[in-house]
């Protein structure tokens, strides 16, 4: 892993995905979702409050830090705290860094102009208090409408999760529309032509996020995943139902480049330390 200083101080450091690519292949194809519901924090005994969030929030990285490539922390559910939240956030990410594990801020932001110049700011600039390694990010304003924090991200090394084929049941009113030039194709040939520019690094910085139980969906929308040259982080694993042989039916060809994502189904072994990681060690050991 490259040295995890150089991510903190704005130092030379390798593109996102290149860096994505050899944790994956040291620890192995997993993201650990860091999602303080209030009904976590309840079941771990924890209160609804800042200290709850940051007790939640750091066991599950001690826990899950030596075993899985990324951790994605719930933007949502730091926000919902207020200024306090966003500041255990804060540590969070920087502690991250020390613990030399690749951070995913799950914010989905999308927005125009300078708008979106000032998400990409704030979650891809060097130097921000906010800084992770990636960011996901919604293209339902065009997918040109993501440039400022594209452009960000390569300069500074770091990496972006586009919205692609998600698997609520309201997304296929627009993911799907077009058939087979559909809205979800489009935004994967974009992302496919951003990663021309990562053309020789293992991974390209650009990823989607495609569901891990979109089943048949990929196939019925005549969707080549296979030619991204990017990550494919697919949340769903676990709790959400699906399974590691799931996923490899459903990806195809392009299951060396997805990064299963579980959540629930990890943080409910929480809070004994022994139990979390023996749940990260068993969603691995299907993913392989």
């Amino acid at each position: 892993m490259p040295n995890p200083e150089s991510r903190r101080d704005g130092g030379q450091r390798a593109s996102f995905g290149a860096r994505l690519a050899e944790a994956m292949a040291a620890r192995g194809p997993l993201c650990v979702g860091i999602d303080p519901h209030p009904g976590l924090l309840a079941a771990w005994g924890l209160e609804d409050s800042i200290q709850g969030l940051r007790t939640f929030s750091f066991t599950v990285l001690e826990a899950v830090a030596p075993l899985a490539a990324a951790i994605k922390p719930q933007v949502a559910l730091y926000e919902r705290h207020g200024s306090a939240g966003l500041a255990v956030l804060e540590d969070l990410l920087a502690a991250a860094v020390d613990a030399d594990v690749l951070t995913i801020a799950d914010a989905k932001r999308g927005d125009i102009g300078s708008t979106m110049a000032g998400y990409a700011d704030a979650w891809l600039r060097d130097g921000s208090a906010l800084a992770a390694d990636s960011l996901t990010l919604s293209p339902y304003l065009g997918f040109e409408s993501l440039r400022p924090a594209l452009d960000l991200a390569a300069d500074n090394g770091r990496g972006v999760f586009v919205l692609a084929l998600t698997s609520n049941p309201e997304g296929a009113s627009v993911q799907h529309v077009g058939g087979n030039e559909s809205v979800a194709k489009r935004i994967v040939q974009a992302a496919a032509q951003e990663n021309q520019r990562y053309a020789q690094a293992a991974l390209g910085s650009v990823g989607l996020v495609v569901g891990a139980t979109v089943g048949s969906a990929l196939k019925d929308l005549n969707i080549d995943l296979a030619a991204l040259h990017g990550p494919i982080l697919a949340p769903g694993l676990g709790a959400q139902g699906a399974t590691g042989a799931d996923m490899q039916a459903t990806f195809g060809a392009a299951y060396p480049a997805v990064l299963g994502t579980s959540s629930r189904g990890i943080l409910a072994a929480g809070p004994d330390l022994a139990a979390l990681r023996a749940a990260t060690t068993e969603s691995l050991a299907g993913l392989k």
